[in-house]
């Protein structure tokens, strides 16, 4: 059986060599824009609710519903891809990220504009999806270099998300700034030269991906059940369909070891510690952008403006520390993502004081981008080495969907806090995200260099076994190794 290709080497074959930094720019540009879809929609949703008449529960939707679908979107067209090609993926998740743009953009109500955010986030969490799987395919002596820019690229988008949503809906509109994601479909045909692996044309299990959207989506409404203003029996219903879906999840991934969610990814320790490292990352960026905008605004007086160009200074932080990273080994990867973590909850924690100004806030913002940046570089990096081409969507679609989750959870949990502390002092709430990153990145530092024989599928065939592996029985082993005799004494 043959090797697939990798996305630079293929290309190379179809019309000239696509070189690290450009690979990591397109990729960077197809997955880059999923991030605005929470951080920059959040500045426009004040003239959502005045637009449409709604309120601050109602409005809220907006964005609960970008991240439930965009969660679940990684994780199916992350299938997808496997089973039926990068390039059949990313068209079909370019083409509904399109049509959830246009319905946001003509949507003449709340229900509408929810609708069209639920096809424009699971088109973008699609596209991320491929974008990740194509990431996991690049040739391993271009890793280093491709991972390196990639995260510069990443820091880039997570800084000015905040600053392009206050200019689009400052001087054009809100209905813009909710569909800016769909920036992705402009990199997606720099891509398809890069999408060159065939599907295995295995079925996608279908009750697998149910029980995991229905698990993950009730998760995410219990967590924001607050803001959303939902009442108590609701709630409990919703509890009894997340334990229920989680026992049939789990019911299916033994039943089905190669379903949706293979059960050779899952029993992996390395990827439940990467996981969890970049829940923390992921949680305490989505929380610092929603809660340290509100305190540079809200006590120290900055404007939309002023308070995205402060940000940029963390794409910065990020690149330089990205750079750095990618020429480390994954053990010290792991101490640089874990020094800027730790960095970022130290300086939430001082913001949560209210002691030296706007600036403890503006750095601590920046710290997170830069670790979200590290975790491109380190765990992406270090997991997608370990996936076999034919997990390779459902690894990076699984494992950005978690992301994903993670950072909406934060967000939830920390506006939930806001409502009972005081926004100054949720900081304090968002610094143990970074935190818990950090800490289970130096616990586990040691593991990071030990790398495991990528996870094979259950029903893969056996490899043949080589000369070394054919069992000798001892005499005759004995006797292959012993020298030649010499000739007969007299």
């Amino acid at each position: 059986m043959t090797a697939a290709p990798s996305p630079v080497a293929a290309s190379a074959a179809s019309g000239g060599r696509i070189g690290p930094l450009s690979t990591a720019v397109r990729l960077g540009g197809l997955f880059g824009p999923s991030v605005f879809g929470v951080t920059a929609a959040a500045v426009a949703l004040p003239k959502v609710g005045a637009a449409l008449g709604a309120g601050a529960a109602e409005v809220a939707w907006v964005l609960t519903a970008h991240a439930l679908a965009l969660g679940v979107g990684t994780a199916v067209f992350g299938r997808l891809a496997d089973s039926r090609g990068a390039r059949a993926a990313l068209l079909t998740a370019s083409l509904l990220l399109a049509a959830g743009a246009l319905v946001c953009v003509a949507a003449p109500s709340l229900g509408v504009l929810v609708g069209g955010r639920l096809m424009l986030a699971a088109g973008s969490g699609g596209v991320a999806a491929v974008g990740a799987a194509l990431l996991a395919g690049v040739d391993p002596g271009e890793r280093g270099r491709v991972l390196a820019a990639y995260g510069m690229v990443m820091a880039l988008f997570a800084s000015v998300a905040t600053l392009l949503g206050g200019v689009v809906t400052t001087w054009l509109s809100w209905r813009v700034t909710l569909v800016l994601p769909v920036l992705s479909v402009v990199a997606a045909p720099f891509c398809l030269r890069l999408a060159v692996r065939p599907g295995s044309r295995r079925p996608i299990d279908v009750a697998g991906a149910a029980a995991l959207t229905a698990a993950v989506s009730t998760l995410l409404v219990i967590v924001q059940s607050r803001t959303l203003g939902l009442g108590g029996p609701v709630v409990l219903a919703l509890a009894a369909v997340f334990v229920l879906a989680c026992g049939a999840l789990v019911w299916r991934v033994a039943r089905r070891p190669d379903g949706f969610v293979p059960r050779a990814l899952v029993g992996e320790a390395v990827h439940r510690i990467g996981a969890a490292i970049g829940v923390g990352v992921f949680a305490g960026l989505f929380a610092a952008m929603y809660v340290i905008p509100q305190i540079l605004a809200g006590i120290h007086g900055w404007s939309v403006l002023t308070i995205g160009v402060a940000l940029l200074p963390g794409a910065a932080i990020g690149a330089v520390l990205s750079r750095r990273a990618g020429l480390l080994p994954a053990r010290g990867g792991r101490l640089v993502l874990a020094g800027t973590a730790l960095a970022a909850a130290a300086a939430l924690v001082v913001t949560a004081t209210g002691r030296g100004g706007p600036w403890p806030a503006v750095a601590a913002a920046s710290l997170c981008l830069a670790a979200f940046a590290l975790t491109q570089v380190v765990i992406i990096g270090d997991l997608s080495a370990r996936l076999p081409a034919a997990l390779r969507g459902a690894g990076m679609g699984l494992l950005n969907l978690t992301f994903f989750v993670g950072g909406g959870l934060g967000s939830a949990v920390t506006a939930a806090s806001a409502a009972w502390t005081g926004t100054s002092r949720a900081a304090a709430v968002v610094a143990l995200f970074p935190l818990l990153a950090a800490v289970v990145a130096v616990a586990t530092r040691a593991r990071a260099d030990a790398i495991a024989p990528p996870p094979r599928p259950a029903d893969a065939p056996a490899p043949r076994p080589g000369p070394a592996d054919v069992p000798v029985p001892p005499p005759a082993r004995a006797a292959a190794t012993a020298p030649p005799p010499g000739p007969p004494r007299a």
